[in-house]
């Protein structure tokens, strides 16, 4: 990068204020005014849509550019493009998606990626994967999982990834734009939240096993288009936020079994203005933790242990893709108190993480990846 674009790009995000919400709060929170400064830096802007990040013991970042792009990065420059790569459907909303290292990483090397996957022909699905990092190139290959059947339409692929604090292996994969038939049918992959062992079987403990015609992978369903997932730090238990239609993204704390009410439920509705249900609530179905109206469109979702960040440790942060800011979330317990409106004007958040050195890395579509400096 040009450093004097870089310096450029820095000072112009160096004077935003960690200010109060002016989203519309909801029922289940108000908002807080932190009154922090924090210093935005730009360290890599050879990426176009960083869809996930995560790092190696030795600093550097594995990056993925939705585009079909594994880009390995060391202190803000590109050290090599990662070949071995699978086949990537990179179309609409597919491509090369979410990244994360197994947390026995520095022992086993493990690298887990979710993709949409062209295998089996007529469009795509999503898939995960994992491989190992050898010379720059991905090696030892094992597709884990991969959603059948394929479909040429481009949305709703999901698809993050996550391990609890038992080690387990989370990942979502959304409805696929097929509302009607996927999200409540526990014989159809889409609208679900899935777990696995790491080295991809079934725990045995998986809430569907024997039950008839489902899929023994599936942990939680009734989900439209999880794009954020993260283990809470102190119980390692998984939240996911997902988008809403028009309307009604959520905030939900994932457990075994439960039904997450999409299309049935919902605090949205369609594009064009119309209703798709009445209903915000229904017995057997669990309500979001907490919801926006109208929608943020959320991308990224992490939780803050840094001494850093004092006024954001121990809650989480979540990205908007329509507003292009940051949203701060409070907990009692597995309760949603507050959201806060942060890094107003950032841009098109994509992905966020905390780094193993305690720093937290925002990717903006068409922007890149900025680091988070903390002022004052």
């Amino acid at each position: 990068m040009n450093n004097l674009f870089k310096s450029a790009l820095s000072f112009g995000f160096a004077a935003l204020v960690v200010i109060a919400c002016t989203e519309k709060p909801n029922t289940n929170g108000t908002m807080q005014d932190e009154n922090k400064v924090l210093s935005p830096e730009l360290v890599f802007d050879g990426v176009s849509v960083p869809w996930g990040m995560t790092w190696l013991p030795n600093g550097d970042m594995l990056v993925t550019d939705r585009s079909g792009k594994l880009l390995l990065v060391r202190d803000g420059n590109l050290i090599s493009e990662v070949s071995g790569l699978p086949q990537v459907y990179a179309r609409q909303q597919g491509g090369l998606l979410d990244i994360e290292v197994h947390p026995n990483y520095e022992n086993n090397g493990w690298i887990y990626i979710t993709y949409s996957s062209p295998e089996g022909g007529n469009g795509a699905n999503t898939a995960i994967m994992r491989a190992k990092l050898q010379n720059n190139a991905l090696v030892e290959n094992e597709v884990l999982y991969k959603a059948t059947p394929n479909t040429t339409r481009g949305q709703h692929y999901g698809s993050r990834i996550a391990f609890d604090g038992d080690g387990y292996l989370y990942f979502s994969i959304g409805d696929r734009g097929n509302r009607d038939v996927l999200p409540q049918d526990l014989s159809k992959d889409g609208g679900k939240v899935y777990r696995l062992n790491d080295d991809g079987s079934i725990p045995s403990d998986n809430p569907f096993i024997g039950e008839d015609g489902a899929i023994d992978a599936v942990y939680s369903y009734g989900h439209r288009n999880p794009q954020g997932m993260a283990a809470h730090p102190e119980t390692g238990k998984i939240w996911a936020h997902e988008h809403g239609p028009r309307g009604g993204d959520e905030l939900n704390y994932i457990e075994a079994g439960k039904n997450y009410g999409w299309p049935v439920i919902s605090y949205g509705i369609n594009y064009n203005g119309t209703s798709f249900t009445d209903l915000t609530q229904k017995e057997g179905m669990e309500q979001p933790k907490t919801y926006w109206d109208p929608s943020i469109a959320p991308s990224g979702l992490a939780f803050v242990t840094s001494d850093m960040y004092p006024a954001w440790k121990g809650k989480a942060l979540v990205g908007s893709l329509k507003f292009g800011y940051v949203v701060l979330v409070e907990f009692e317990g597995t309760e949603v108190t507050n959201r806060t409106e942060v890094l107003s004007g950032i841009g098109r958040v994509r992905s966020i993480e905390q780094a193993p050195d305690g720093f937290i890395y925002v990717g903006v579509d068409g922007k890149g990846i900025f680091k988070i400096n903390p002022k004052g």
